[in-house]
């Protein structure tokens, strides 16, 4: 990550989506029996996959390979994943978890791209990429449905995250507050999203 965005904050919402998705990826693998070697491998992609594409896109040093903190929370949390039994994990959680790191993704991914003097729009776009990618990736190589086929709404929580953090930063509004009320906005669409299934309306065209 560029020097002039590092922050406290931005650090722990940093590792707080890395590691939050890499938890997620872990966990797939371990429902799906799979070895320890296999859990790591999903807890790193997972992790780091939407910020490597970000990275790229915007043409930054990729951040994982430059933080050796990184790579060493994906391999802690699947060492953790590995030790803890499937059933601690049923129901919601991989949902709920997996809201928090994209809303924490997207203001990040939205912020480290207007840093690196990328215009509001694509900007924002940045964030909902750095968000959503990891999560895809991840259900892609495990052969499940993606969790954007899902009909709750998805995709819209991160581009509410990365939309607050660029307009906030449009307006000049202290950038710790904006990332903190961004972060909290897309997650709070996002459980109200699971809990009420809240979803936008589909094409029904013939």
């Amino acid at each position: 990550m560029n020097t002039a965005v590092l922050t406290p904050l931005l650090d722990i919402l940093d590792l707080a989506g890395v590691a939050i998705f890499a938890l997620t990826g872990a966990l797939v693998a371990a429902k799906e029996r799979q070895t320890f070697v296999t859990l790591a491998f999903f807890a790193l992609i997972t992790g780091v996959g939407g910020g490597t594409v970000r990275d790229l896109l915007i043409g930054a040093p990729v951040f994982w390979i430059h933080d050796a903190w990184v790579a060493g929370v994906c391999l802690a949390v699947a060492l953790f994943a590995w030790f803890t039994p499937t059933r601690w994990w049923e129901g919601r959680f991989l949902s709920i978890a997996d809201g928090l790191g994209l809303a924490a993704y997207a203001v990040l991914g939205a912020a480290k791209a207007l840093e690196y003097g990328i215009p509001p729009v694509p900007a924002a776009l940045m964030g909902v990429i750095t968000g959503c990618v990891g999560g895809i990736i991840r259900d892609v190589i495990a052969g499940r449905p993606s969790i954007l086929m899902r009909p709750e709404l998805y995709v819209t929580a991160a581009a509410l995250s990365a939309s607050v953090t660029v307009l906030g930063e449009i307006a000049g509004i202290m950038r710790e507050a904006v990332w903190i009320g961004a972060t909290a906005a897309g997650y709070g669409l996002r459980l109200a999203a699971i809990r009420w299934n809240l979803s936008l309306p589909a094409y029904t065209r013939n």
